[in-house]
């Protein structure tokens, strides 16, 4: 996928409009990228020329690769259990010696095409969501063991090169791998890790396996409850201890599809979770920019439900223009008090003389909620103070809707598609503040699952 225009000129938009730095994907050592081979003769052949492809592609663009080292080249592997519709092998190594020496051999080529100083600002990820037996046809002792026998060769090549894991799902393993790394001196610098609120359920019940959570509460499994990856992100954080803590996944939603992807519902989650969960983490990494993923094969509906920000023409979602929104709020986080318990919830950052406020009315699904009036006010604001509004609601940035009302068309044409791309547009509107003794009073009302954009110039 990563050697794809299409998916390249998605991944450069969102780097450009959205500020993205890094990018993650899975299967970098499968078949299809003929990382390694086995020779009649029983040696191995290697070629990394479709790794050096992507990764000249994401510096050209000024972005960096978040490595994550898998799925099992079949020359290298035990057995002959995959996943996936493009069968990434998901065994562990039959021999960890040459296990190692690809690894090996491949962080060395990386530092002398890219130089050491460069390579040393990536992150190299071990495996993923090893916790699942889709993903990892082995123990929590056969991961370890892969963990260690990974990380010990790229090490070889660079003691400060940046390895960790357990790259897990629904936060799992963290005590455990920094608890066996201490115990075997093996290198950990950084914790990462996976969640998304439907897996709520099945967090709680963690003890579980996949196969006795759905045989027990398989009708919880999509429930969750409010600010729910708060307090995942906040265990998380307290499990980590002093380490960096990157979670590598996450979204509204991990089931594909899931129409929610694609509507505004998932915006209005995405600004409270980014709202919450600020200064927890060192990276936090949606999952994913494009609706051109080919985990289950490539969907050809424009609105299917898929992860993306994007769908597959790169038309943005509203979570997209959420992201956009949050890109140029600032860096400078203000208290925001509330004098009344609500759906509706602020984040406040300004920039010099630039007050940016991110408005959200949130609930999860199934719950009760209303279009609500809100009214803000802002002290120490000159009488010369102008602002603007932008919307993300059922009425704003819905291109989605507005494909259902030109017919639901699963080719759409140009015209079309010129249609549906317009309606993602955020639009900016003048807003009017009353301003008395250095007091701004703004009003509007902000509907179920909007989220609203307020810029004031003081």
């Amino acid at each position: 996928m990563g050697t794809r225009q299409d998916w390249r000129e998605q991944l450069e938009k969102c780097h450009r409009e959205l500020g993205f730095q890094f990018v993650r994907f899975h299967g970098l050592l499968n078949d299809e990228m003929s990382v390694v081979k086995r020779n009649p003769d029983g040696s191995l052949r290697y070629s990394f020329f479709n790794i050096d492809s992507i990764f000249d592609f994401l510096l050209s663009i000024g972005m960096k690769p978040f490595i994550e080292l898998g799925f099992m080249p079949e020359a290298l592997a035990s057995g002959t259990t995959t996943c996936f519709h493009y069968k990434g092998n998901v065994t562990p190594p039959a021999d960890y010696d040459q296990w190692a020496d690809l690894i090996g051999k491949l962080t060395q080529h990386l530092v002398d095409r890219y130089g050491l100083t460069e390579v040393r600002s990536w992150f190299f990820e071990v495996w993923n969501e090893p916790n699942l037996k889709f993903f990892f046809d082995g123990t929590q002792e056969e991961y370890f063991k892969l963990y260690r026998s990974t990380c010990l060769a790229v090490k070889s090549v660079d003691s400060q090169l940046r390895v960790g894991g357990p790259a897990t799902s629904i936060n799992a393993w963290i005590p455990e791998t920094i608890a066996f790394c201490k115990k075997t001196n093996t290198p950990l610098d950084f914790i990462s890790t996976h969640h998304y609120p439907t897996d709520d359920p099945l967090w709680k019940n963690g003890g579980l396996s996949l196969e006795e959570f759905f045989a027990k509460f398989a009708d919880e499994f999509g429930s969750y409850e409010r600010g729910i990856l708060y307090k995942m992100t906040s265990k998380a954080r307290e499990e980590a201890g002093k380490l960096p803590l990157y979670y590598t996944e996450w979204n509204t939603s991990a089931v594909l599809p899931d129409h929610m992807h694609d509507e505004i519902y998932s915006a209005a989650l995405v600004a409270k979770t980014i709202a919450d969960n600020d200064g927890l983490v060192q990276n936090y990494s949606f999952w994913t920019f494009s609706d051109l993923f080919e985990e289950a094969g490539q969907y050809a509906d424009p609105f299917h439900g898929g992860f993306g920000l994007q769908n597959i023409y790169g038309i943005p979602k509203p979570t997209y223009r959420l992201f956009e929104m949050l890109h140029r709020l600032g860096d400078e986080r203000i208290q925001v008090n509330c004098g009344t318990e609500s759906t509706v919830e602020m984040l406040a950052v300004k920039e010099s003389s630039e007050l940016s406020l991110l408005v959200y009315n949130h609930d999860i699904p199934g719950a009760e909620i209303h279009q609500e009036d809100v009214i803000i006010k802002l002290a120490g604001i000159a009488e010369y103070a102008t602002a603007t509004i932008s919307r993300i609601d059922a009425e704003h940035v819905n291109p989605k809707q507005k494909w259902i009302d030109l017919g639901s068309p699963m080719y759409p044409n140009k015209v079309q598609l010129a249609q549906i791309e317009e309606a993602s547009r955020i639009v900016i509107e003048p807003l009017t503040i009353l301003i008395k003794d250095g007091v701004g009073t703004i009003q509007f009302t902000i509907p179920e699952h909007g989220v609203v954009e307020i810029k004031v110039n003081r």
